[in-house]
């Protein structure tokens, strides 16, 4: 796993670490049940703070992307794919109630999709 973090960047150092594993896991380069570095390791490898590590691997445990076993460690849940899936369901259901609601037909309601994408 190479995550690089800018200093110089806008963004805070925690959230490049956060994007950056997000990205590998979406890409499928960090499969489900891959244990990542110890929080220790990684902040080690990158010269930042444990808590700067820590917060990012919180907020991906947050969107159910990774799980800590405790002592364990820190393994990767699902693949972003199957996440982005059923939040893609999620949406689909929403939209596709709206737009029964809103009285439009399939052909209709797909072309607004359509549009949109």
């Amino acid at each position: 796993m190479i995550i690089a973090v800018d200093p110089a960047a806008a963004k805070p150092p925690y959230e490049q670490v956060k994007d950056q594993i997000s990205g590998l896991i979406r890409t499928g380069e960090l499969a489900q049940g891959t244990r990542l570095p110890t929080v220790r390791q990684l902040a080690g490898d990158l010269g930042l703070a444990v808590n700067t590590v820590a917060r990012a691997y919180k907020e991906l445990e947050a969107e159910r992307l990774v799980e800590t076993r405790g002592r364990n460690g820190t393994f990767v849940l699902a693949s972003r794919s199957r996440v982005d899936d059923e939040e893609t369901r999620a949406a689909a259901t929403v939209f596709a109630r709206a737009a029964r609601r809103a009285n439009l037909s399939l052909p209709e309601a797909t072309e607004l999709l359509h549009r949109a994408w």
